[in-house]
């Protein structure tokens, strides 16, 4: 890979290499690998071919000491490993799970290096869980190391549905992030009726989501004070501007139309929206995570698109009415890590429930007040509020 081999140091103080990434590239046939190295760590990306579009590999490892255990990191929907979880650069949730002494893989969703025009109806939960388990079972090949999966919002759907048909004794935790199991009562009538309304699109031809962070952001940087293109709601004649709303979107998801935005109890993150007597006066702010690492997050994404397939999977796992799309939650065995956020996906614990049900008393859930959705892995108080919830003794 052109740059000279990074090393480590085993117990005995002798150095010796550390060469995760490559023997994880060589076993998945990874190509177009990227190398960047760090005070104390090593960030390889490759991509993987198949299906037509690459999927993207990344292995942040350390240089220091030899891993104990593996961290399989699923981002959420429209997200990649370097938005979701190496971001901001300098402190992420990957490096303090490598701080914790495990080799970080990332395994982005294969939309994130698609077009429009690649994604169809048959990119559902199943064919991510397929991607995902490639690349895991690859890993775990070449590295027999106890491993966990980390998931957010819909990688934590995937890393559940993966930790439910998953025999390993080496699969030791499953980490869920503010996600959702199975509602109950009006909100399971809604995600039904959500599924019905994405699956009526893909009838149609229309395959794919874009929510649209990534020009949203960009805009709110480059031209803060612009008119944008969406009508203000005090006075519709009016605009709101570029700035605003992104920080109306942020704060105010729920609020937005689409088949998707009621699964927040409030928004992406935590903050504030008063309007004023314009748009220009309209006043904002975010409370967790700063407008730069939110552009510089969306500034790190592929396409940003998401299967409506995932979409309507995901819809029936928390409509959980035996049409579409299920997950055995008696199947999952590994120990549950499940934390949600208040203003995220609040308080629906339904699925550790379920787990418990089925014999497995091992599974912690619990909600941090005052956080967005996005706020856990970007806000500038999680590494003291969120992350060590994460990584339990």
């Amino acid at each position: 890979m052109g740059a000279r081999r990074p090393e480590t140091r085993s117990a005995a103080g002798a150095a010796v290499p550390c060469d995760a990434a490559r023997r994880i590239a060589q076993v998945l046939g990874g190509g177009d690998a990227r190398v960047e190295h760090g005070d104390g760590w090593v960030h390889t990306r490759f991509t993987v071919g198949g299906r037509g579009v690459p999927l993207g590999v990344d292995v942040l490892a350390d240089t220091r000491r030899a891993p104990v255990g593996i961290a399989f990191l699923l981002p959420g929907g429209g997200l990649n490993f370097a938005a979701n979880f190496f971001t901001p650069r300098a402190r992420n949730l990957a490096h303090h799970l490598r701080g914790t002494g495990l080799l970080v893989v990332g395994i982005d969703p294969r939309e994130d290096l698609a077009t429009a025009a690649d994604i169809t109806a048959d990119w559902g939960l199943a064919a991510h869980a397929r991607d995902a388990r490639s690349v895991i079972d690859a890993v775990t090949g070449v590295l027999p190391l106890p491993h966990q999966f980390v998931g957010h919002s819909a990688g934590a759907v995937l890393a559940l549905d993966l930790a439910s048909t998953d025999t390993s004794h080496r699969l030791r935790r499953v980490v869920a992030l503010d996600t959702t199991g199975p509602y109950t009562g009006d909100l399971a009538v809604r995600a039904a009726q959500s599924r019905t309304a994405l699956q009526g699109l893909i009838d149609q031809g229309t395959c794919v989501n874009d929510p649209g962070l990534k020009g949203l952001l960009a805009r709110a940087v480059a031209d803060p004070g612009g008119a944008s293109s969406v009508p203000w709601p005090p006075g519709a004649a009016a605009r709101f501007t570029n700035a605003g709303l992104a920080h109306f979107a942020l704060i105010r998801t729920s609020s937005l139309p689409g088949p998707t935005s009621w699964i927040y109890r409030q928004g992406f993150s935590a903050g504030t929206y008063e309007f004023g007597a314009s748009p220009a006066d309209d006043r904002f702010a975010l409370d967790r995570t700063p407008p730069a690492v939110w552009a510089g997050a969306t500034a790190a994404l592929g396409s940003g698109l998401v299967p409506n397939a995932l979409l309507r999977d995901l819809m029936s796992v928390w409509a959980a009415d035996g049409t579409g799309y299920t997950i055995d939650w008696a199947g999952i065995r590994a120990e549950v890590v499940w934390v949600n956020m208040e203003l995220g996906r609040g308080d629906h614990p339904r699925g550790a429930e379920l787990i418990r049900a089925g014999g497995n008393d091992r599974v912690g859930f619990r909600v941090v007040a005052g956080y967005g959705h996005a706020d856990p892995v970007w806000g500038t108080t999680a590494a003291t509020d969120v992350w060590p919830l994460l990584t339990p003794a």
